[in-house]
């Protein structure tokens, strides 16, 4: 069975609004992510101010499983 893969900010969204076909290519988009924040130096989630050093232990990787039929 073939997935997409995809990142969950802390709070409770996709990173992105494609999805990746790989773990890897999700976490390469993930550090692109974060260095649009890096200017004000933090991540702002619902739960607070995230350090962007920390910021991964925060985040989760979901899959998207692809029906074979669509």
């Amino acid at each position: 069975m073939e997935a997409l893969h995809n990142i969950i900010s802390p709070d409770g969204f996709d990173i992105s609004m494609d999805n990746f076909n790989s773990k890897e290519e999700a976490w390469a988009y993930f550090d692109e992510w974060v260095k649009r924040y890096e200017h004000q130096g933090y991540y702002s989630s619902c739960k607070g101010r995230i350090p962007l050093d920390q910021l991964k232990n925060y985040v989760r990787e979901i899959e998207y499983d692809i029906d074979d039929e669509e």
